[in-house]
């Protein structure tokens, strides 16, 4: 009777830690964050408004970054202008290219949707064109923005972010962007 009831408890403990193992993983497969580091791409919907102008642009940029915690991120992204805009008096105006380097600050949870919110600096490069010839300009300012990431998977996940890319001379710009991430 001793060894079948050592045999019985035997098989119980060891049926409960593969149940309890399984649950822990079935639930980092889908905590949102997956792996350290990351790539993604991102379509930006900006918007340029102040001094007399508005203007919607549209960007595609990349970004690659790690998550140094489950709470910390550091990331670098790159971009280019895909839609430029009118502002009046036949200027268009156009978004050449557009980088800078982050911080992340995630709110670790255990579900699919992490936010965060992220702060850094944003070089970016854009120009004026009409009747009077073209300009060309490039700013640097501090950037911030609060966004979440959704994961579909271990490795595959997507964002939506709202960010203030600058603020100089009353003429501020922002985007929202949709984007998608590959952790590794």
């Amino acid at each position: 009777m001793k060894i079948r009831f050592s045999g019985m408890l035997f098989a119980v403990a060891g049926a409960g830690s593969l149940l309890l193992g399984a649950t822990q993983a079935s639930a980092d497969m889908y905590k949102s964050g997956g792996g350290s580091l990351y790539a993604g791409a991102n379509y930006t919907f900006l918007n340029v408004d102040g001094s007399g102008i508005d203007a919607d642009l549209g960007m595609m940029s990349a970004k690659v970054g790690a998550k140094v915690s489950p709470y910390l991120g550091v990331e670098a992204r790159g971009g280019f202008g895909v839609a430029d805009d009118s502002i009046g008096g036949g200027t268009d105006l156009e978004l050449n290219a557009l980088y800078g380097g982050y911080v992340t600050l995630n709110v670790d949870n255990p579900s699919t949707v992490t936010p965060y919110v992220i702060a850094g600096l944003t070089r970016y490069d854009y120009e004026v064109s009409g009747p009077g010839g073209t300009a060309t300009e490039d700013e640097s300012d501090f950037s911030y923005g609060i966004g979440i990431d959704m994961a579909f998977s271990d490795a595959l996940s997507g964002n939506l972010e709202y960010m203030r890319y600058g603020d100089k001379d009353d003429v501020e710009l922002d985007g929202l962007a949709l984007g998608v991430t590959v952790s590794f």
